[in-house]
């Protein structure tokens, strides 16, 4: 069917939601925009799916949501029998009607919904599905992402992200599926009353607190170290969670910047509210120069993700996430060494694309590091083959570049309610001992050298931009540069084709992780550069690794890397 096909279908059919037919409207003869939303249908990846809100089938909308959860209901309808999936939802436009509708389409299928009374943090979802039981999970949310979009992820019945496999036989379903004519669907409050949706009580939360409040290490310093936070959930679902939290554990002293206190789905004081950007935390960084508090704590709207900022001699300085996981991973190792809970054979993993520094920590301290593709399920994975050989304990940390902390077993996604905690604890423990968050970082590079890490991201818009991602990351596949910055190429690692090609003798090896569109160049001195798209957005992240002996010439090296790569880009 041709995009003009689908649009006068949708003209014809999209009539539940006012929203969509006013934009509808709107658009009547204008092609450009017609071919925008009808071009392809919105893409159902590893994590489900993510798009601007609006109407059309490459758009986040009720009948796309409802596509998606027949897809899901299909499937785990076939494999399980009497299956249940506990649904939560975020802070953004539209969550709650979407969340509702999947259940409702569920709920038709005889699929048994536990959903959250009132909006949730991501990693509250990845509990209830293991509390409960469930064989799936899905959460309504874009993370960090503008306003202008939503998204929808699935998850397993071990409370990770859909697995590989497991996403393709839901896209499969989905793409049998005619998005009017083959939804199932039924009313909420019917089904509520029914008995086949159940709001999820009390306990479940209670019992996710007590979870993280397990995960602690010193908190019993916490009340009287004097620890004094500002803290922002940008909006989103992190307020109450967040809060309790740190309530819990002695941490009373917590200011929270009002303007960005309550749920907004519009996130008027913060477009990107993302904790890794400057910009979404002026607001915080403006309490901070009124109150002086020793932490900025600031969490993304479906609160999975988490940020900081500490005082300087020059103001309040971000911390990277690779800074932030490297100083929890420390942390962990000498308290959990010193108080004698530290495992036999303790493992961490992290991403491809996280600080290698934490290679340097785990040998210091007998620690195994698992390395793992982009994507938390991943890191959630091999915490779920450690539980079933009976080893979960073994796990002490796991945590990628982009903000994302987590632990323990008690989920397996990241989870910023237990990386808040923890971070607090951690500035409380060193506060008791004449030490700033900043001469921790110091004292890290003084003792492991200067790992400095960047990631930027080049945005390709529309149905060209695609295109035109495809073209750089094939070129890039086919005739990868020798040389980087004046720096020589030493190895190649293509995880698509799942190679590794020492670059200096040309002998190759085989990668073991699964295959993935990622490109990895190793440089000599401890340089590196990956390069992948998102699975979620039309841009490629290009992360890049600069290693020396001073922060000044780690970032001189860093700036020229980015160069040379931002000519391939912008070519």
């Amino acid at each position: 069917m041709s995009e003009m096909q689908l649009y006068s279908l949708w003209c014809k059919n999209a009539n539940e939601d006012p929203d969509l037919q006013s934009e509808l409207n709107e658009i009547a003869g204008n092609s450009e925009a017609i071919n925008d939303r009808f071009y392809r249908d919105l893409e159902f990846g590893t994590g489900g799916l993510r798009g601007v809100i609006g109407a059309g089938t490459n758009r986040m909308n009720i009948y796309t949501v409802r596509r998606a959860t027949q897809g899901l209901a299909n499937y785990v309808n076939q494999e399980y029998t009497s299956p249940s999936v506990a649904i939560a939802y975020d802070s953004r436009n539209k969550s709650s009607v979407f969340a509702k509708n999947a259940a409702s389409v569920l709920a038709a299928n005889g699929i048994k919904v536990y959903i959250y009374k009132e909006l949730m943090p991501t990693p509250m979802l990845s509990f209830a599905v293991r509390e409960l039981k469930c064989q799936a999970g899905i959460v309504v949310t874009a993370s960090h992402n503008p306003a202008k979009y939503n998204g929808y992820k699935v998850y397993g019945d071990d409370g990770c992200q859909i697995t590989l496999k497991g996403a393709e036989i839901v896209l499969e379903k989905i793409n049998a599926l005619d998005i009017f004519n083959d939804i199932k669907t039924t009313s909420f409050d019917d089904a509520v009353n029914s008995g086949l949706i159940e709001y999820i009580n009390d306990d479940v939360i209670e019992s996710y607190f007590k979870n993280v409040l397990s995960q602690g290490i010193n908190t019993s310093l916490c009340p009287t170290s004097g620890l004094k936070v500002v803290y922002t959930p940008l909006n989103g679902t992190g307020n109450k969670p967040v809060r309790t939290i740190l309530s819990r554990i002695g941490i009373k002293d917590v200011t929270v910047v009002s303007e960005q206190e309550n749920p907004d789905g519009n996130f008027p004081t913060c477009p990107f509210p993302n904790p890794e950007i400057r910009e979404a935390l002026e607001l915080g960084l403006k309490k901070c120069e009124e109150i002086h508090p020793d932490l900025l704590l600031a969490t993304d709207p479906d609160c999975d993700r988490v940020g900081i900022a500490v005082p300087s001699e020059n103001g309040y300085v971000l911390f990277s996430g690779n800074e932030v996981g490297a100083l929890l991973l420390e942390y962990i190792c000498t308290q959990r060494i010193k108080n004698g809970t530290m495992p036999k054979n303790p493992v961490t993993v992290k991403t491809i694309v996280t600080t290698d520094i934490i290679d340097a920590i785990a040998a210091e301290y007998g620690v195994e590091v698992r390395n793992v593709l982009t994507g938390f399920k991943f890191i959630g994975e091999q915490i779920g083959f450690l539980e079933k050989s009976g080893e979960e304990n073994r796990y002490i940390f796991g945590f990628e570049e982009s903000y994302g902390y987590l632990s323990g077993g008690y989920v397996r996604d990241k989870d910023a309610v237990d990386a808040s905690m923890l971070i607090c604890e951690m500035a409380a423990y060193y506060r008791t001992k004449g030490i700033s968050l900043l001469q921790a970082r110091e004292n890290l590079y003084k003792k492991y050298g200067v790992y400095y890490h960047t990631l930027h991201s080049y945005q390709f818009e529309g149905e060209s931009g695609m295109n035109r991602m495809n073209e750089i990351m094939t070129e890039l596949r086919n005739n990868h540069p020798t040389e980087i910055a004046g720096l020589k190429v030493v190895q190649f690692d293509d995880y698509k084709t799942s190679v590794s090609k020492n670059v200096v003798d040309g002998t190759t090896s085989d990668i073991t992780l699964p295959k993935s569109n990622v490109l990895s160049f190793f440089l000599e001195g401890g340089a590196k550069t990956i390069v992948r798209p998102s699975g979620t957005e039309p841009k490629i992240k290009t992360y890049y690794t600069a290693k020396a002996p001073t922060t000044d010439e780690a970032i001189q090296l860093e700036a020229k890397l980015c160069a040379d790569f931002a000519k391939i880009f912008n070519s």
